[in-house]
């Protein structure tokens, strides 16, 4: 079948992870992918990372199969092209069918921009190695102006920016937070100390559960009050995003959480790690991804909060310490971001709500506009 391609499931040697390639209708890798996929995984990305790689380059390489197009000689107009053929319905894709501008686009623009960014990133590998590709899809942009004056949030850029091609009138949604009497939900309807003592440093952190899931008992420090996030390799395949160490203060009543924790349910474990099995699958060893999707799915139906993720937990996180006025250097030093231009991407707006506060604080709806008449005189 002309244009098949797949993403294939690999089992690493010597671990219990797994990484992706994509595989033609002859189930044979793709080399220039598997190759740049590979890396990846070496560069320590994460499984699923290098899985939703697979999946973006799998669109493109099938949309090449189907036009008999080179990969290495494409250039930015090809990839409008191939762009045009992502928003096209799958089933009318390669059929010469014109499809209607009110038809349903068959992804989203959100997706469409991921898509583009793994693309870019497949081909700036694929010029260092490969003197026949020269397709660009990303420039770098020195961090400071050359004039007397310095762009806003200066002090906090390193060196130069990539800035990739991206889709015009696409915005990014808001991140998704959660109250906090939700959140006294949440942790209410934890019937034990591990997952009320789970969600609360989600919470109370910021962390990714990947980063909650390899936490150690010596990464908490009562006397500093910090939670210490380690790069390592965790038997669990949880991970730190980005492999750079950090140190999160935290609350004393974390602690709290974290002493019923030991006393009453892991106190007889031997483990290094700090959430364990206790009452399911092999006791002692760490809980992991799915254990934690089960415990969430639990949740849901206790708390009636059907939207209810982990990543909620973040996200209301730093979503909260902006509006308290912290630095943005400083959240994106706690959330662990690779730079500031990541924490302002995501948090970097202002609802209504939010708007109207400042206003208000500001005094702006105090007075009357210049020259308005007020009292009796008004309208």
């Amino acid at each position: 079948m002309a244009g098949f391609m797949r993403v294939q499931a690999m089992a690493l040697p010597n671990t219990d992870e797994r990484s992706y390639t994509v595989v033609d209708a002859g189930m044979r890798p793709v080399k220039p992918v598997e190759a740049f996929l590979a890396h990846l995984q070496r560069t320590s990305y994460s499984p699923n990372t290098v899985k939703g790689y697979a999946h973006d380059l799998k669109d493109l390489f099938w949309w090449l199969d189907e036009t008999e197009k080179d990969w290495r000689a494409l250039g930015l107009q090809d990839i409008g092209e191939w762009v045009g053929w992502l928003r096209t319905p799958v089933k009318y894709r390669g059929k010469g069918v014109a499809v209607l501008p009110r038809a349903a686009p068959s992804l989203r623009e959100r997706s469409l921009e991921r898509k583009l960014a793994a693309v870019s990133a497949f081909y700036d590998f694929q010029r260092r190695h490969d003197a026949l590709v020269d397709l660009q899809m990303s420039r770098w942009v020195a961090g400071a102006g050359r004039g007397r004056f310095k762009p806003f949030l200066d002090h906090a850029m390193s060196g130069a920016v990539r800035r990739e091609i991206r889709l015009r009138g696409v915005t990014r949604p808001a991140p998704k937070v959660i109250a906090r009497e939700d959140i006294a939900r949440v942790l209410a309807a934890c019937g034990r100390h591990r997952d009320r003592l789970l969600i609360g440093t989600l919470f109370e952190t910021g962390m990714r559960v990947g980063e909650v899931l390899g936490l150690r008992h010596s990464d908490l420090s009562i006397s500093r009050q910090e939670v210490d996030i380690v790069p390592r390799e965790n038997s669990n395949g949880a991970r730190v995003k980005g492999q750079k160490a950090r140190s999160v203060p935290v609350n004393a009543q974390l602690f709290t959480l974290y002493a019923d924790y030991i006393d009453e349910e892991c106190g007889s474990v031997d483990s290094d790690y700090v959430f364990v099995n206790l009452w399911g699958g092999r006791r002692g060893h760490p809980v992991t991804y799915s254990g934690v999707r089960d415990l969430v799915l639990r949740l849901r139906v206790l708390t009636g909060l059907e939207n209810f993720t982990p990543h909620q937990l973040r996200h209301t996180y730093a979503t909260e310490l902006i509006r308290r006025g912290t630095d943005w250097a400083v959240v994106q030093r706690l959330m662990g971001h690779a730079s500031i231009q990541t924490t302002l991407g995501i948090y970097g707006h202002l609802t209504a709500a939010d708007a109207r506060a400042a206003l208000t604080d500001a005094g702006w709806f105090e007075s009357a506009w210049p020259g308005t008449p007020t009292g009796e005189e008004g309208l």
